[in-house]
Protein backbone atom coordinates (compact mmCIF):
# COMPACT_ATOMS: atom_id res chain seq x y z
CA UNK A 1 0.00 0.00 0.00
CA UNK A 2 1.53 3.29 -0.62
CA UNK A 3 1.43 5.91 2.28
CA UNK A 4 3.61 9.12 2.85
CA UNK A 5 6.19 9.87 5.87
CA UNK A 6 3.60 10.52 8.13
CA UNK A 7 1.93 6.84 7.50
CA UNK A 8 -1.32 8.26 5.94
CA UNK A 9 -2.78 6.31 2.78
CA UNK A 10 -2.86 7.09 -0.45
CA UNK A 11 -6.64 7.47 -1.09
CA UNK A 12 -6.09 7.37 -5.09
CA UNK A 13 -4.09 4.67 -5.39
CA UNK A 14 -6.86 2.30 -3.27
CA UNK A 15 -9.34 0.50 -4.72
CA UNK A 16 -13.01 0.35 -2.68
CA UNK A 17 -13.10 -2.08 -1.55
CA UNK A 18 -9.49 -1.31 0.41
CA UNK A 19 -11.16 1.71 1.20
CA UNK A 20 -13.80 0.04 3.43
CA UNK A 21 -11.57 -2.67 5.17
CA UNK A 22 -9.23 0.16 6.82
CA UNK A 23 -12.83 2.18 7.47
CA UNK A 24 -13.81 -0.85 9.08
CA UNK A 25 -10.67 -1.46 11.25
CA UNK A 26 -10.94 2.24 12.60
CA UNK A 27 -14.77 2.12 13.19
CA UNK A 28 -16.36 3.58 10.46
CA UNK A 29 -19.11 2.06 8.14
CA UNK A 30 -17.91 -0.44 5.98
CA UNK A 31 -20.31 1.16 2.97
CA UNK A 32 -18.82 4.44 2.92
CA UNK A 33 -15.63 3.07 1.72
CA UNK A 34 -17.55 2.38 -2.18
CA UNK A 35 -18.95 6.36 -1.13
CA UNK A 36 -15.59 7.76 -1.01
CA UNK A 37 -14.36 5.99 -3.73
CA UNK A 38 -16.96 7.35 -6.33
CA UNK A 39 -16.06 10.84 -4.84
CA UNK A 40 -12.57 10.94 -6.57
CA UNK A 41 -13.53 10.56 -9.87
CA UNK A 42 -16.83 13.30 -9.69
CA UNK A 43 -13.21 15.66 -9.20
CA UNK A 44 -14.12 16.36 -5.98
CA UNK A 45 -10.08 16.06 -3.79
CA UNK A 46 -10.88 16.62 -0.21
CA UNK A 47 -13.34 14.84 2.24
CA UNK A 48 -14.56 18.23 2.87
CA UNK A 49 -16.56 18.37 -0.48
CA UNK A 50 -18.03 14.57 0.05
CA UNK A 51 -21.38 15.83 0.85
CA UNK A 52 -22.80 12.06 2.01
CA UNK A 53 -19.64 11.50 4.63
CA UNK A 54 -20.83 12.94 7.95
CA UNK A 55 -18.84 15.90 9.05
CA UNK A 56 -18.02 13.31 11.90
CA UNK A 57 -15.95 11.58 10.39
CA UNK A 58 -13.55 14.11 8.34
CA UNK A 59 -11.15 14.60 11.24
CA UNK A 60 -10.44 10.75 11.66
CA UNK A 61 -10.31 10.73 7.33
CA UNK A 62 -7.65 12.95 6.77
CA UNK A 63 -5.50 11.24 9.58
CA UNK A 64 -5.70 7.61 8.10
CA UNK A 65 -5.39 9.04 4.31
CA UNK A 66 -4.15 11.64 1.76
CA UNK A 67 -5.82 12.64 -1.75
CA UNK A 68 -2.44 13.63 -3.31
CA UNK A 69 -2.72 16.05 -6.69
CA UNK A 70 -0.85 17.20 -9.64
CA UNK A 71 -0.62 21.32 -10.69
CA UNK A 72 -1.10 21.69 -14.64
CA UNK A 73 2.04 23.79 -15.42
CA UNK A 74 1.31 23.73 -19.38
CA UNK A 75 -0.85 23.17 -21.91
CA UNK A 76 0.17 23.02 -25.42
CA UNK A 77 -2.63 23.15 -28.53
CA UNK A 78 -1.94 21.90 -31.58
CA UNK A 79 -2.65 23.78 -34.52
CA UNK A 80 -3.44 21.26 -37.04
CA UNK A 81 -5.46 19.07 -34.96
CA UNK A 82 -7.29 18.41 -31.85
CA UNK A 83 -4.16 16.88 -29.94
CA UNK A 84 -3.44 18.74 -26.68
CA UNK A 85 0.20 18.32 -24.62
CA UNK A 86 0.17 18.89 -20.52
CA UNK A 87 3.09 19.34 -18.43
CA UNK A 88 2.27 18.24 -14.91
CA UNK A 89 4.27 19.37 -11.81
CA UNK A 90 4.20 16.27 -9.22
CA UNK A 91 4.47 17.02 -5.50
CA UNK A 92 8.43 16.70 -5.32
CA UNK A 93 8.87 19.07 -8.70
CA UNK A 94 9.55 16.88 -10.75
CA UNK A 95 7.71 16.45 -14.69
CA UNK A 96 5.87 14.20 -16.67
CA UNK A 97 3.53 14.70 -19.80
CA UNK A 98 0.34 13.49 -21.29
CA UNK A 99 -1.20 14.02 -24.76
CA UNK A 100 -4.80 13.72 -25.01
CA UNK A 101 -6.06 13.10 -29.10
CA UNK A 102 -9.16 12.86 -30.69
CA UNK A 103 -9.71 9.92 -33.31
CA UNK A 104 -12.54 8.54 -35.50
CA UNK A 105 -13.14 5.99 -32.50
CA UNK A 106 -13.12 8.51 -30.08
CA UNK A 107 -10.80 10.25 -27.83
CA UNK A 108 -7.90 8.48 -26.43
CA UNK A 109 -5.33 9.68 -23.63
CA UNK A 110 -1.75 9.06 -23.46
CA UNK A 111 -0.62 8.68 -20.17
CA UNK A 112 3.23 8.48 -18.61
CA UNK A 113 4.31 5.78 -16.41
CA UNK A 114 7.92 7.09 -14.86
CA UNK A 115 9.63 10.57 -14.82
CA UNK A 116 12.12 9.56 -17.01
CA UNK A 117 12.93 6.21 -18.55
CA UNK A 118 15.93 3.76 -18.07
CA UNK A 119 16.07 1.78 -21.77
CA UNK A 120 17.80 4.19 -23.95
CA UNK A 121 15.87 3.48 -26.87
CA UNK A 122 17.49 5.79 -29.46
CA UNK A 123 14.87 7.14 -30.94
CA UNK A 124 13.14 8.46 -28.22
CA UNK A 125 13.45 11.73 -25.74
CA UNK A 126 12.16 10.06 -23.13
CA UNK A 127 15.06 8.19 -22.03
CA UNK A 128 17.81 11.40 -22.80
CA UNK A 129 17.30 13.23 -19.60
CA UNK A 130 17.64 9.50 -17.63
CA UNK A 131 15.65 7.78 -15.27
CA UNK A 132 13.87 9.47 -11.94
CA UNK A 133 11.57 7.74 -10.65
CA UNK A 134 8.30 5.69 -10.84
CA UNK A 135 4.88 7.13 -10.41
CA UNK A 136 2.27 5.94 -8.00
CA UNK A 137 -1.02 4.82 -9.49
CA UNK A 138 -2.43 7.69 -8.32
CA UNK A 139 -0.20 9.88 -10.43
CA UNK A 140 -0.79 7.75 -13.45
CA UNK A 141 -5.01 8.74 -12.37
CA UNK A 142 -4.93 12.10 -11.80
CA UNK A 143 -2.97 12.50 -15.47
CA UNK A 144 -6.49 10.85 -16.98
CA UNK A 145 -8.57 13.06 -13.91
CA UNK A 146 -7.03 16.40 -15.26
CA UNK A 147 -6.90 16.60 -18.96
CA UNK A 148 -10.99 15.25 -18.61
CA UNK A 149 -11.63 18.55 -16.40
CA UNK A 150 -9.64 20.60 -18.96
CA UNK A 151 -11.03 18.82 -21.84
CA UNK A 152 -14.66 19.45 -20.33
CA UNK A 153 -14.55 23.25 -20.17
CA UNK A 154 -14.84 23.76 -23.50
CA UNK A 155 -16.50 20.10 -24.37
CA UNK A 156 -19.05 19.50 -21.65
CA UNK A 157 -19.62 16.17 -23.21
CA UNK A 158 -16.14 14.89 -23.38
CA UNK A 159 -15.58 11.19 -22.66
CA UNK A 160 -12.31 9.42 -23.15
CA UNK A 161 -13.17 5.90 -25.16
CA UNK A 162 -8.87 4.97 -25.12
CA UNK A 163 -6.77 4.99 -22.47
CA UNK A 164 -3.07 4.69 -23.92
CA UNK A 165 -0.15 4.10 -21.49
CA UNK A 166 2.41 5.26 -24.50
CA UNK A 167 3.92 8.08 -22.47
CA UNK A 168 7.53 8.59 -20.52
CA UNK A 169 8.59 5.36 -19.38
CA UNK A 170 8.18 1.92 -19.79
CA UNK A 171 5.24 0.66 -17.82
CA UNK A 172 6.56 -2.87 -17.23
CA UNK A 173 9.38 -1.33 -15.34
CA UNK A 174 7.09 -0.09 -13.07
CA UNK A 175 4.71 -3.57 -13.39
CA UNK A 176 2.90 -3.42 -9.60
CA UNK A 177 2.06 0.39 -9.78
CA UNK A 178 0.98 0.18 -13.46
CA UNK A 179 -1.45 -3.08 -13.02
CA UNK A 180 -2.58 -1.18 -9.94
CA UNK A 181 -3.92 1.62 -12.22
CA UNK A 182 -5.42 -0.64 -14.88
CA UNK A 183 -7.80 -2.48 -12.44
CA UNK A 184 -8.48 1.26 -10.99
CA UNK A 185 -9.41 2.30 -13.84
CA UNK A 186 -11.62 -0.55 -14.60
CA UNK A 187 -13.36 -0.46 -11.55
CA UNK A 188 -16.97 0.44 -11.36
CA UNK A 189 -17.91 3.53 -9.64
CA UNK A 190 -14.40 4.82 -11.17
CA UNK A 191 -13.65 5.39 -14.93
CA UNK A 192 -14.97 2.00 -15.86
CA UNK A 193 -12.66 1.89 -18.67
CA UNK A 194 -13.03 -1.74 -20.00
CA UNK A 195 -9.82 -3.74 -20.40
CA UNK A 196 -10.28 -3.96 -24.09
CA UNK A 197 -10.36 -0.08 -24.88
CA UNK A 198 -6.58 0.09 -22.50
CA UNK A 199 -3.17 0.01 -24.63
CA UNK A 200 0.22 -0.78 -22.89
CA UNK A 201 2.99 -0.46 -24.67
CA UNK A 202 6.33 -1.67 -23.66
CA UNK A 203 10.21 -2.25 -25.95
CA UNK A 204 10.18 -5.84 -24.70
CA UNK A 205 10.57 -6.63 -21.00
CA UNK A 206 9.54 -10.28 -21.40
CA UNK A 207 9.21 -11.87 -17.79
CA UNK A 208 6.89 -9.02 -17.36
CA UNK A 209 5.15 -9.66 -20.98
CA UNK A 210 4.63 -13.60 -19.09
CA UNK A 211 3.25 -11.80 -15.98
CA UNK A 212 1.02 -9.74 -17.69
CA UNK A 213 -0.71 -12.86 -19.89
CA UNK A 214 -1.90 -13.94 -16.47
CA UNK A 215 -3.21 -10.86 -14.81
CA UNK A 216 -6.65 -11.94 -16.86
CA UNK A 217 -7.03 -8.15 -18.33
CA UNK A 218 -7.31 -8.89 -22.05
CA UNK A 219 -6.18 -5.09 -22.47
CA UNK A 220 -4.16 -4.56 -26.13
CA UNK A 221 -0.47 -5.17 -25.77
CA UNK A 222 2.11 -3.00 -28.12
CA UNK A 223 4.99 -3.81 -28.52
CA UNK A 224 8.07 -1.51 -29.90
CA UNK A 225 9.68 -3.87 -31.99
CA UNK A 226 11.30 -1.32 -35.17
CA UNK A 227 13.16 -4.08 -36.93
CA UNK A 228 13.10 -7.70 -37.40
CA UNK A 229 16.97 -8.12 -37.13
CA UNK A 230 18.44 -8.41 -34.04
CA UNK A 231 22.35 -6.62 -34.38
CA UNK A 232 19.91 -3.47 -35.49
CA UNK A 233 17.32 -3.49 -33.09
CA UNK A 234 20.10 -3.39 -29.96
CA UNK A 235 21.53 -0.50 -31.85
CA UNK A 236 18.41 0.80 -31.46
CA UNK A 237 16.66 -0.44 -28.09
CA UNK A 238 19.33 -1.65 -25.87
CA UNK A 239 16.99 -4.05 -24.17
CA UNK A 240 17.86 -6.60 -26.91
CA UNK A 241 20.85 -7.13 -25.81
CA UNK A 242 19.08 -8.92 -22.65
CA UNK A 243 15.76 -10.42 -24.71
CA UNK A 244 16.48 -10.83 -28.01
CA UNK A 245 13.54 -10.80 -30.72
CA UNK A 246 13.24 -14.39 -30.65
CA UNK A 247 12.68 -14.48 -27.04
CA UNK A 248 10.02 -11.15 -27.24
CA UNK A 249 8.48 -13.23 -30.04
CA UNK A 250 7.16 -16.05 -27.99
CA UNK A 251 6.49 -14.31 -24.49
CA UNK A 252 4.42 -12.22 -27.75
CA UNK A 253 2.66 -15.73 -28.57
CA UNK A 254 2.01 -16.34 -24.86
CA UNK A 255 0.30 -13.21 -24.29
CA UNK A 256 -2.02 -13.92 -27.41
CA UNK A 257 -3.21 -17.53 -26.82
CA UNK A 258 -3.75 -16.29 -22.81
CA UNK A 259 -6.15 -13.55 -24.13
CA UNK A 260 -7.46 -14.20 -27.51
CA UNK A 261 -5.72 -10.62 -28.11
CA UNK A 262 -4.24 -9.44 -31.40
CA UNK A 263 -0.81 -8.16 -30.65
CA UNK A 264 0.15 -4.87 -32.23
CA UNK A 265 4.08 -4.43 -33.23
CA UNK A 266 5.02 -0.97 -33.57
CA UNK A 267 7.23 -0.06 -35.71
CA UNK A 268 8.80 2.95 -36.56
CA UNK A 269 10.15 3.46 -40.16
CA UNK A 270 13.62 5.05 -40.39
CA UNK A 271 15.07 6.42 -43.67
CA UNK A 272 18.00 3.78 -44.25
CA UNK A 273 17.67 1.68 -41.10
CA UNK A 274 15.31 -0.75 -41.40
CA UNK A 275 13.01 0.26 -44.07
CA UNK A 276 14.40 -1.58 -47.04
CA UNK A 277 11.98 -4.36 -48.85
CA UNK A 278 14.35 -6.84 -47.56
CA UNK A 279 13.49 -5.99 -43.97
CA UNK A 280 9.53 -6.27 -44.70
CA UNK A 281 10.29 -9.48 -45.97
CA UNK A 282 11.68 -10.51 -43.10
CA UNK A 283 9.53 -8.38 -40.65
CA UNK A 284 6.74 -10.59 -42.14
CA UNK A 285 8.24 -14.17 -41.71
CA UNK A 286 9.19 -12.93 -38.35
CA UNK A 287 5.06 -12.41 -37.61
CA UNK A 288 3.63 -15.17 -39.97
CA UNK A 289 1.23 -17.14 -37.91
CA UNK A 290 0.54 -14.36 -34.77
CA UNK A 291 -2.80 -12.83 -34.22
CA UNK A 292 -1.37 -9.09 -35.06
CA UNK A 293 -1.22 -6.10 -36.86
CA UNK A 294 1.85 -3.93 -37.50
CA UNK A 295 1.34 -0.74 -36.96
CA UNK A 296 3.83 1.70 -38.91
CA UNK A 297 4.87 4.90 -37.33
CA UNK A 298 7.03 8.14 -39.40
CA UNK A 299 10.06 8.45 -37.20
CA UNK A 300 9.22 11.83 -35.17
CA UNK A 301 11.82 14.20 -35.09
CA UNK A 302 14.07 14.51 -31.49
CA UNK A 303 16.94 17.10 -31.62
CA UNK A 304 18.99 14.40 -29.91
CA UNK A 305 18.70 12.45 -33.14
CA UNK A 306 19.27 12.86 -36.65
CA UNK A 307 16.95 10.39 -37.47
CA UNK A 308 14.88 10.92 -40.98
CA UNK A 309 11.31 9.41 -41.79
CA UNK A 310 11.21 7.38 -44.79
CA UNK A 311 10.29 8.52 -47.87
CA UNK A 312 6.34 8.11 -49.53
CA UNK A 313 7.73 5.72 -52.05
CA UNK A 314 9.09 3.30 -49.87
CA UNK A 315 6.45 3.67 -47.36
CA UNK A 316 4.12 2.39 -50.12
CA UNK A 317 6.83 -0.42 -51.15
CA UNK A 318 7.20 -1.15 -47.22
CA UNK A 319 3.34 -1.88 -46.73
CA UNK A 320 2.86 -3.29 -50.06
CA UNK A 321 5.17 -6.41 -49.26
CA UNK A 322 3.93 -6.95 -45.81
CA UNK A 323 0.24 -7.23 -47.22
CA UNK A 324 1.48 -9.35 -50.17
CA UNK A 325 2.81 -11.49 -47.31
CA UNK A 326 -1.06 -11.29 -45.53
CA UNK A 327 0.51 -9.38 -42.42
CA UNK A 328 -2.31 -6.62 -41.22
CA UNK A 329 -0.61 -3.01 -41.77
CA UNK A 330 -1.47 0.30 -41.01
CA UNK A 331 0.20 3.63 -41.37
CA UNK A 332 -0.63 5.51 -37.75
CA UNK A 333 -1.83 9.42 -38.26
CA UNK A 334 1.15 11.91 -37.19
CA UNK A 335 -0.98 13.89 -34.41
CA UNK A 336 0.70 16.47 -32.38
CA UNK A 337 3.57 17.18 -34.22
CA UNK A 338 3.87 20.58 -34.23
CA UNK A 339 3.58 20.76 -30.28
CA UNK A 340 5.75 17.33 -30.01
CA UNK A 341 3.20 15.74 -28.54
CA UNK A 342 3.89 12.81 -31.34
CA UNK A 343 5.48 9.39 -30.96
CA UNK A 344 8.30 9.27 -29.03
CA UNK A 345 8.53 12.96 -28.60
CA UNK A 346 7.59 13.35 -24.60
CA UNK A 347 9.97 14.47 -21.94
CA UNK A 348 10.37 14.26 -18.55
CA UNK A 349 10.15 18.20 -18.08
CA UNK A 350 9.70 21.11 -21.18
CA UNK A 351 13.13 21.46 -22.50
CA UNK A 352 14.02 24.09 -24.81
Amino acid sequence: MYKNADEQLNLRSMTALEISEVLKQNGIERYRGKQIFSWLYKHVDSFEKMTDIPKKHIEQLNRLFYIDALHTSNIWASQTDDTQKYLFTLDDGHTVESVSMKYEHGNSICVSSQVGCKMGCAFCASTQAGFVRNLRPSEMLLQLEYVIRDRMKTQPDYRISNVVIMGIGEPLDNYDAVVRFLRLINEPGGFGIGYRHISLSTCGLVPQIYRLAEEGMPITLSVSLHTPDNVVRSQLMPINHRYPIEELIMACKEYGRKNNRRISFEYALIQGVNDSIADARKLAKLLTGILCHVNLILINPIKERNFVASTKQTQVLFVKTLEENHINVTIRRRLGLDIDAACGQLRKSHMN
